[in-house]
């Protein structure tokens, strides 16, 4: 089976989106989306959706979405 999303840097395994939060971003002060991933070893990383070719970066408050 093939998967869309990425795969979790810590173990792995492939990741699944957990949906969207919006967040102020800090460099242009713009109100904007981010896109949650999680894998099943309960790490969670996150990325702006509108720059999906950025690298995902540690959520720094993870407990908030699981």
């Amino acid at each position: 089976m093939t998967s869309d999303g990425p795969t979790c840097s810590d173990c792995g395994q492939p990741m699944k989106s957990g949906g969207f939060v919006l967040s102020e971003r800090e460099d242009d002060g713009r109100r904007i989306c981010r896109v949650l991933w999680r894998c099943a070893g309960r790490h969670v990383w996150w990325r702006w959706a509108d720059r999906p070719g950025e690298p995902l970066e540690v959520c720094p408050v993870p407990g908030l979405f699981r």
